[in-house]
């Protein structure tokens, strides 16, 4: 029993004896045997029990946790939370409530304590259920390999990390360690209920695959060891090409740099993906092979405006050379565009001058006398934010440039001079909802008559009968190109 425990603790969890470990114990046979052997290797130890109130026995474990602590003379945390009620009140599962509770619990009660993990006592039949629950669902090689010997929750702390010493021992273990060693563990009885999954995992579905291979568990176990080996090949692959695709993240996104994603195959696309999502909705989301693919061919296609639903209420949209992975609660990044300052502020712009618009953009204003050659190159500047406008029917005087306001038109050039809303031209050349507000547009007294990144107004374009030109640049210090 335990041979190796010493070695996993050691090696694998990477723990030592200077630190104390929160121990989370429910009093079932795995997590006393867990408890007992840290004890016996001589690491500090908080015994921690979480009260879930689902059974009329619950109190009468969580004491006889408190009294096994006492024995031992170890230091007893407790809280006690009606998950059927909080399930309830978070649209969760009672098995995702319990989870998440207990280790929010565990976690807190760690960082009191400066403790060096959060130990817990998962087994190598909660390694075979996982991995079983994981290839049903359709997870891939990441949900395959299992679990791990020592782990980092970013949803619960992000720096201590969770660790399971008792990966390599079979249930069976824990009782005869249980019986050995003269401990009384309380079995929930819920543990035999077929009303949640695992359980009919465990019950029904493994005795019926050991039907056809009598050592199934031992097979899927070896396996989730060789998978987890491959899979820390592919973590580095997936390391190098994380840090040179992602552009930006934030609390609620994850954005990618497009052209650096078209070349990478889908494999390492599905993986990328999976990993934003797990970033995101840390926790036990299984993300399907449906939802990876959907995300893979969303990268293939060429509509600017593709976007597709993940999972946990994540989305994959484009902006520009973005791809977002993002929840309907992310505030995402402007700070690529020009944004005007305040909501309704007006700057004068001088000609010739310059002003700052915000965040390093500044726009820059000239006047030339230009012949008829130049004034063909002006009309094919490929740089969106910068213009050439007839000074002619510009009032130099009252040029400003400000955000858009309630009731705002355009005559976009190439319309012939017809005049659309603001919020319409807009929505056609698809320019972000979240930008627009502020966009700055260039005006000659309250008309339009340029809108930065896109078009001049009709009423000031370059003809063959323009003389002087005002020349307009919108552009940010030390841009890139610029």
């Amino acid at each position: 029993m335990l041979e190796n425990l010493d070695a996993i603790l050691r090696d694998e969890c990477r723990l030592t004896p200077d630190k104390p470990i929160v121990v989370g114990v429910s009093g079932g046979p795995d997590s006393l045997c867990l408890l007992n052997a840290l004890r016996e290797a001589g690491y500090p130890l908080v015994v921690a029990h979480f009260n879930h109130r689902l059974r009329p026995e619950a109190d009468f474990e969580a004491n006889a946790v408190e009294r096994e602590a006492g024995r031992l003379n170890l230091p007893f945390v407790v809280e006690s939370v009606d998950v059927r009620a909080f399930a309830q009140a978070e649209s969760q599962s009672i098995e995702e409530a319990s989870r998440n509770l207990r280790y929010r619990f565990l976690f807190a009660q760690a960082r009191q304590v400066n403790a060096q993990a959060v130990a817990v006592g998962h087994t190598a039949d909660d390694q075979v259920e996982t991995v079983l629950m994981h290839f049903i669902r359709g997870a891939g090689l990441a949900g395959l390999k299992g679990m791990s010997y020592r782990t980092i929750l970013p949803v619960f702390d992000p720096d201590i990390p969770l660790v399971r010493p008792l990966l390599d021992t079979w249930r069976e273990g824990t009782l005869l360690y249980c019986a050995a060693h003269g401990l009384r563990p309380h079995i929930d009885p819920s543990n035999v209920s077929l009303n949640f999954f695992r359980n009919r995992l465990r019950h029904v579905l493994i005795p019926e695959l050991e039907a056809y291979n009598p050592r199934f568990r031992e097979t899927l176990w070896r396996t989730s060891h060789a998978l987890s080996g491959d899979y820390a090949v592919l973590a580095q692959l997936l390391d190098r090409t994380w840090d040179a695709v992602v552009a930006q993240e934030g609390e609620a996104y994850v954005a990618f740099d497009a052209p650096s994603l078209a070349p990478l195959t889908p494999g390492l696309l599905r993986n990328l993906f999976r990993r934003a999502v797990e970033k995101l909705r840390p926790g036990p989301v299984d993300v399907d092979f449906a939802a990876l693919q959907r995300a893979v061919d969303l990268v293939a296609r060429s509509d600017k405006l593709a976007r597709a639903d993940l999972i946990g209420g994540l989305r994959l949209f484009r902006e520009g050379d973005r791809l977002y992975v993002a929840g309907d609660e992310a505030q995402l990044p402007c700070e690529d565009w020009p944004q005007m300052s305040g909501a309704d502020g007006t700057l004068t712009v001088p000609v010739p001058g310059q002003v700052d618009v915000s965040h390093g953009w500044q726009l820059s204003a000239e006047r030339w006398d230009v012949p008829a050659l130049a004034r063909e190159q002006m009309r094919q500047s490929a740089d969106p934010f910068e213009v050439w406008l007839d000074a002619k029917h510009l009032d130099v005087r009252a040029l400003n440039i400000r955000p858009r306001r309630p009731g705002d038109r355009f005559q976009p050039l190439g319309m012939d001079g017809r005049s659309v809303k603001l919020s319409d031209f807009f929505i056609n050349v698809k320019l972000p909802q979240r930008a627009r507000d502020r966009w700055p547009l260039l005006c000659t007294g309250e008309r339009i008559a340029w809108v930065p990144g896109y078009r001049p107004a009709h009423p000031f374009r370059l003809t063959g009968s323009t003389r002087q030109v005002v020349y307009l640049c919108l552009n940010r210090k030390n841009m890139k190109g610029k």
